[in-house]
């Protein structure tokens, strides 16, 4: 675990550069956050290479581009496949589409949010926890470590802390243990939060917001809206996240997978 202090202190870093000094600077802000990204697995597999002395099996590069863009593609789906339903339900309308280039500060977002905490949570995190007791416990504590963080947003709920606890650190940790690697991790929160943000205008996880391309109202009872907390914290994202997380957990299964409990020492 030496390492999740060192990428908890690069995505700090990270967040300083594109979330405050080069906020007003929207292509510097994305190329930080890429910079900042790119180092964060530079020291990742440097570390698993010559600390672990193994493989580095979770970032292999062949499959990065099927896997990311699958994973970029199902997250933009899931968020959008959320927003209509919302529509029908008259709770979500666009009333107009805004300048392009406001898209560009969610880019830098979703680009450091989802390697940074998919590193951490699900590269760190949830592998090591796996090795020392199995996939169910590596589970259930690294989902719970993943919600219980977005407490800290400045607009944290604690019912939008244990939504994503189920929805997001089931689904993130099933996608991992499908593939074995990150990259659709990665991709899914990556297209998730670009979209949320950056074309729907919400809020993501009560931490970024931000006009997006469209001109939306979201207005309804809060369990549906998910208030200021974000899409996360909706019973719509909710049953959908969860579901696709259960559907993804039992393809794992499937392809044997998932390792049995255990717990040793190294």
């Amino acid at each position: 675990m030496v390492l999740a202090p060192v990428l908890f202190v690069l995505m700090g870093i990270s967040n300083g550069f594109w979330g405050g000094q080069f906020a007003d600077r929207p292509l510097l802000a994305i190329g930080s956050a890429a910079v900042m990204a790119a180092l964060a697995i530079v020291v990742y597999v440097t570390f698993v290479r010559f600390v672990e002395r193994r493989p580095v099996s979770e970032l292999a590069r062949a499959p990065l581009a099927r896997e990311l863009g699958g994973g970029l593609l199902g997250g933009a789906g899931l968020y959008t496949l959320c927003v209509l339903i919302l529509m029908v339900l008259g709770v979500y309308r666009v009333d107009g589409i805004n300048p392009f280039l406001l898209i560009l500060p969610s880019i830098a977002m979703a680009i450091s949010s989802s390697v940074f905490e998919e590193l951490l949570h699900r590269g760190v995190i949830f592998r090591n926890l796996e090795e020392l007791a199995g996939s169910w416990i590596a589970l259930l504590v690294s989902a719970l470590i993943f919600g219980l963080r977005h407490l800290g947003n400045p607009e944290g709920t604690l019912i939008g802390a244990l939504a994503i606890t189920v929805e997001a650190g089931l689904l993130l940790a099933a996608l991992f243990i499908l593939t074995r690697r990150l990259w659709l991790s990665i991709g899914f929160h990556m297209g998730w939060n670009f979209v949320q943000s950056g074309i729907y205008s919400g809020s993501v996880s009560g931490a970024f917001e931000q006009p997006g391309l469209s001109k939306s109202t979201l207005e309804g009872p809060e369990f549906l809206t998910g208030g200021s907390f974000g899409m996360e914290g909706s019973v719509v994202a909710f049953g959908l996240c969860t579901l696709a997380g259960l559907v993804a957990l039992h393809r794992a299964a499937r392809r044997g997978n998932l390792v049995p409990w255990t717990f040793k020492l190294r």
